[in-house]
């Protein structure tokens, strides 16, 4: 996979005294893709948060673009360019969606920043002084995966993006995804739509009960009986 802009070496980390990540390796190369998949309860939000400083790791070691950062708090871990969109939004509900835009800004204009976003979703157009809280979940979900697409964050674990939202929709996110890839951003996303994000992976990554059961490429999983019988069949939608 060549040099990894994101390393994730044998991470332990859980709640309290559960353990629920023993031993995880995950490599995020420059500008790629990694699918994360796995069952309900196999460890991938841990994981994305363990990545991201909000879970802490009991062991392992984790560098971001050859610095490890597993001792450092999630904001400076964010200023070094490590962006978490969690799953259920996470955005402020209270301030309006231009409010949002210009708190995901960073070093763009507030203008700049709204332009970004309104041109990958352009319903957010006429919803900008609308409270953020009162939109449809698809509208959030927008606003969030905006934060992205304004940030200047070159590594962005993406968590259940399309939970929820009507298929219409989930085409948007998917075509902002595109967007991000096209700009070179690496990028982990956890997804149900396992037909969806394996189009857009380079590697993909199966956890199992807490440890990694499977690692390759799309097409190599898409025919790979083992992929299925941890991914199941149903899931592919």
């Amino acid at each position: 996979m060549g040099s990894p802009m994101l390393a994730l070496e044998n991470i332990h980390a859980g709640y309290g005294r559960f353990e629920v990540l023993h031993g995880v390796d995950l490599r995020v190369p420059p500008g790629k893709t990694v699918a994360l998949l796995g069952a309900n309860g196999a460890g991938k939000t841990t994981l994305l948060k363990a990545a991201a400083g909000l879970v802490p790791t009991t062991a392992g070691q984790i560098t971001l673009d050859g610095v490890r950062v597993e001792r450092i708090p999630p904001q400076k871990r964010a200023r070094r360019g490590l962006m978490l969109i969690p799953e259920g939004r996470g955005i402020f509900r209270d301030l309006t969606v231009r409010e949002n835009l210009a708190m995901f800004a960073g070093r763009r204009s507030v203008s700049e920043a709204i332009e970004r976003a309104v041109a990958a979703f352009p319903v957010l157009d006429g919803r900008l002084g609308q409270r953020a809280g009162s939109l449809s979940g698809g509208q959030q979900q927008m606003v969030a995966v905006s934060r992205a697409l304004i940030a200047d964050a070159r590594v962005i674990l993406a968590d259940e993006l399309s939970v929820g939202l009507a298929p219409v929709v989930v085409d948007e996110i998917f075509e902002a995804v595109n967007v991000l890839r096209a700009e070179g951003r690496s990028l982990v996303i956890v997804e149900q739509y396992v037909d969806r994000v394996l189009d857009v992976a380079d590697y993909v990554y199966v956890l199992h009960k807490g440890r990694v059961a499977l690692v390759g490429e799309p097409e190599q999983c898409r025919r790979d009986a083992v992929f299925d019988q941890y991914i199941g069949a149903a899931t592919h939608s």
